[in-house]
This record gives C-alpha cells, structure tokens and sequence, in this order.
C-alpha cells in the first residue's frame, strides 16, 4: 500500500520518491514488455476512440465510405488490369469496376462523391498493349 503525501512535500516531490523507491526495490524490472519498443500506432495524443480503432485495425476493417472505397479499388482494378497477362483479363478486370462505378453513379452517394467515371475498356486495352510490348 503506498503511504500517504505528507502534509507540505511538494506532490512532484513526493511522486519521484516514490517512483525512485519503487525502482530501487525492483519493482518494475520484471513488467511485461520492459525494454521492448512501444507497438506501432502508440500515440501520445489522447483519442477517445482509440479501442474501436484497435480492433478495427486487429479485424482487418476499413472505415472508408463507400465511395473513397471503391475509388481505390477503381484506382487498383485499373493498374491490375495493366499488369494482366492476357487482354482478356484486362477486359474483365475493367468491365467488373466499371460496373460498380456506374451503380455508384446512379446512387445517392453517401459520402464524399466518387469523382469516377467508368474507364474506357478500348483506352485501358490499347494502354496494356503498349506496356506489354515494352517487356
């Protein structure tokens, strides 16, 4: 049981000494983690979310809105489909997104909108063609 702050000590005073003692009796040499690096994302600023951001990032969940997310995958489906081996994959790949992008273009957006329009499946082709013959 820690003791109590003496009437006229400073508190500051009073808290070092007892961190000094503890440290001197070994009280901290066996503490889980001791002399480990803190776990990436440790921030210093206080965020009062911060366990549902923990457990979002440990479940692999993303809180982007619909839109900002199929933005990305947009913008990912487009570089897959120029890395695709076969012009018939590029073709998939770009008709698959540009169906999500038109639906999301008929929808009310619910969040930030999308700012995507559907790609030109003859421009990514012709695109991945000029890049598969560099190789």
């Amino acid at each position: 049981m820690t003791e109590r702050k003496p009437p006229g000590v400073p508190f500051e005073s009073w808290v070092d000494k007892q961190i000094r003692d503890a440290e001197r009796r070994g009280e901290f040499a066996h503490l889980p983690g001791a002399g480990q690096p803190l776990p990436p994302g440790t921030d210093t600023t206080y965020d009062e979310l911060w366990w549902i951001k923990q457990k979002m990032t440990r479940e692999g969940l993303v809180s982007l809105p619909p839109t900002l997310a199929l933005r990305k995958e947009a913008e990912d489906a487009l570089e897959a489909a120029l890395k695709a081996p076969t012009e018939h994959q590029v073709r998939k790949i770009i008709t698959e997104v540009n169906a999500k992008i038109r639906e999301m273009m008929f929808k009310p957006p619910p969040g930030p909108p999308l700012g995507k329009k559907p790609y030109d499946v003859e421009d990514v082709v012709r695109r991945w063609r000029e890049g598969s013959s560099d190789a």
